[in-house]
């Protein structure tokens, strides 16, 4: 690749949003971290969480886990009726160069693997959700990443020229899938590193993470 990047596109959880299902779960163990680890591996996994992102319902996914798991219901239906509480905040670093791109007039935009049910909680809580001209979520085209359909999807959606752009996630093969498309990409660890990592691609950041004035 040789042309520079211009367009930026971010993913949500664990890049601009701190979510983490275990800020909810650990008030229902208090004090027993074994047994709500054992709860998140072998109840509400990742992969069944995975299947609301792709689409299904939260009513469907929550049914088939207590019918498996009677006993364990009220801490099934919480992760929807409670979800809220699984986001710990924003990310305040990467929202600041969130900023900065935005005053520089850096077309932004985001692409989650989201449930359409509990991204308007998202949305309602942090305003700088509004900032992005375009934002696709996995729940509403029913593909998720990192299958390269929905990278697919989301560039011609949105008109987007892959060799322009800069991709950034916290997970490899998220980011392994959208370079094989042809985007820049940068694997999200912190906002310190990742300001480090945009700079390199030439977007006008301030080194020390203080806004620059135009």
């Amino acid at each position: 690749m040789t042309a520079q990047p211009f367009t930026a596109v971010f993913d949500l959880g664990g890049v601009l949003i701190d979510w983490n299902p275990r800020y909810l779960y650990r008030k229902l163990f208090p004090g027993d971290e074994n047994a709500m680890e054992d709860f998140l591996a072998t109840i509400c996994t990742p992969s069944w969480n995975k299947e609301q992102d792709a689409g299904r319902s939260f009513a469907e996914g929550c049914a088939l886990l207590k019918a498996a798991h009677p006993a364990a219901a009220h801490r099934i239906d919480a992760w929807f009726e409670r979800y809220e509480e699984m986001l710990a905040g924003p990310i305040q670093g990467t929202v600041d160069i969130l900023a900065e791109l935005r005053a520089q007039g850096v077309p932004l935009y985001a692409l989650s693997n989201w449930s359409v049910e509990t991204f308007p909680f998202a949305l309602k809580r942090f305003e700088f959700l509004k900032w992005f001209q375009g934002i696709m979520l996995s729940g509403e085209v029913r593909l998720v990443k990192p299958d390269s359909k929905i990278y697919d999807r989301f560039l011609k959606t949105f008109a987007i020229d892959p060799a322009n752009t800069v991709f950034i996630d916290d997970l490899q093969p998220n980011v392994e899938a959208a370079a094989a498309l042809g985007m820049h990409t940068v694997r999200f660890t912190n906002p310190v590193a990742l300001r480090t990592e945009l700079r390199k691609l030439h977007f006008s950041l301030a080194p020390d993470g203080k806004l620059l004035h135009w």
